[in-house]
């Protein structure tokens, strides 16, 4: 090998050895653990001046009662969509291999998609939901309108993986050729979850937007790089919402946001008879054949009330005679969104010294309301029963049990 080959090598080499300080930014390894982890963040100085941990479960709690009064305000003689089509579109190109959202987008993507279509069906369960994917600048019908989490978590766990480009049109004009067929007493939505920053269009995007406003789709995206103006323009003239998560915690915040009912919109707020078969549970060791999936299956369905036919699942509509097929169950659920209960007045530790009979036990969990000394801790009392509850209690009787213990048993006394 020549000198000069030699020098050419060995700048080479060194060029190499720079990028890679410059790609760690001159920090170890062990330093970057702590970089990412941002342990310092979750610390805050008190007043004589020294660090204490920061106490999450406050801060959640003054996060969750924001969240409950905003929702509170906008509830009252607001009418609501229960009965909701929604197709949730994955965006699969190579955007969604980006590793700002650690280990990748796309696995923050199908892991909180997943927890989103459990809470989504605890809190609507007269709606279904399908699922459509873009990858390579193509919308992929991954599952169709259903009411089984387990078939579409399925379905998206089978579907890791991602390529190519992203269009918007696309997945919009497949996704409004399903829900055109939807009956007008349902509530049909787009939730777009964007990784890519362009969108690679066969047409004009305007003029499918305006088609899903004429067949009124509710559009809303969640961005997971910047704001883009189409998908900007798209949510406003939908009726639709619009963010971008800025970490992981702030991602599934933006989701879980789309699980309650939204309001309806005011022109097509149709006030409509909904015609609903309660179907009776097949006897086990039963054999039928499913209208489903056109083969014999044994036990573990529904035979409805109309036709005869039998369908493995609820809710859902008969393959035969079109009859919506719910169980009671399932109305029951429902009605809270109709009438839900009053956010309970927070006590300041204050309030609880200057009260004449602080109480010492949540009257809920019946666990102690004070602080160690003997101290009174943050609490919440219902307006109306004037019961004391500690925060644990109010989150759980406000988002999974949706009835007032304290109005409960004086109803019932």
């Amino acid at each position: 090998m020549s000198t000069a080959e030699k020098r050419q090598s060995n700048g080479e080499a060194e060029e190499d050895d720079d990028d890679d300080d410059g790609d760690g930014h001159g920090l170890d390894a062990w330093e970057r653990t702590y970089t990412d982890e941002r342990s310092w963040e979750a610390l805050q100085e008190d007043e004589s001046g020294l660090l204490r941990p920061i106490d999450n479960k406050i801060i959640h709690h003054a996060q969750y009662r924001r969240r409950l009064r905003s929702l509170s305000t906008t509830a009252a003689r607001i009418q609501k969509g229960l009965i909701r089509f929604l197709y949730i579109v994955v965006d699969l190109s190579r955007a969604a291999s980006e590793m700002d959202f650690r280990p990748s987008r796309m696995v923050v993507i199908v892991k909180h998609v997943e927890a989103f279509v459990r809470e989504f069906f605890d809190q609507n369960p007269l709606s279904q939901i399908g699922l459509v994917t873009i990858k390579d600048g193509v919308a992929h019908s991954l599952t169709e309108l259903g009411g089984s989490p387990e078939s579409h978590i399925k379905a998206l766990m089978g579907k890791m993986e991602c390529s190519g480009d992203s269009s918007l049109q696309n997945a919009l004009n497949l996704v409004q050729g399903y829900l055109d067929q939807i009956p007008s007493y349902g509530h049909r939505e787009v939730l777009i979850l964007c990784s890519a920053l362009s969108t690679c269009d066969p047409g004009d995007i305007m003029e499918t937007i305006k088609q899903c406003k004429k067949s009124k789709i509710r559009c809303s995206v969640i961005g997971l790089s910047a704001e883009m103006f189409i998908c900007k323009h798209l949510c406003q003239e939908t009726g639709g919402i619009y963010s971008v998560a800025m970490d992981e915690v702030h991602f599934k915040e933006l989701m879980l946001e789309h699980a309650p009912p939204p309001p309806a919109i005011a022109e097509f707020a149709i006030a409509n008879l909904i015609k609903m078969g309660f179907p009776q549970r097949v006897a086990e060791g039963s054999i039928s054949i499913c209208s489903c999936h056109k083969e014999a299956k044994v036990g573990d369905g529904y035979i409805c009330p109309r036709c005869k036919a039998r369908v493995c699942e609820l809710p859902t509509e008969c393959r035969i005679c079109g009859l919506t097929l719910v169980s009671s169950p399932h109305l029951a659920r429902s009605y809270h969104h109709l009438f839900p209960i009053v956010p309970f007045d927070e006590v300041s530790p204050r309030q609880n010294v200057l009260h004449h009979r602080p109480p010492k036990t949540c009257f809920g969990c019946q666990q102690s309301l004070l602080n160690p000394g003997n101290k009174p801790s943050l609490c919440v009392a219902c307006p109306k029963c004037k019961q004391y509850f500690c925060i644990d209690c109010d989150i759980y009787i406000h988002e999974s049990l949706h009835n007032c213990p304290g109005c409960d048993s004086i109803r019932h006394s």
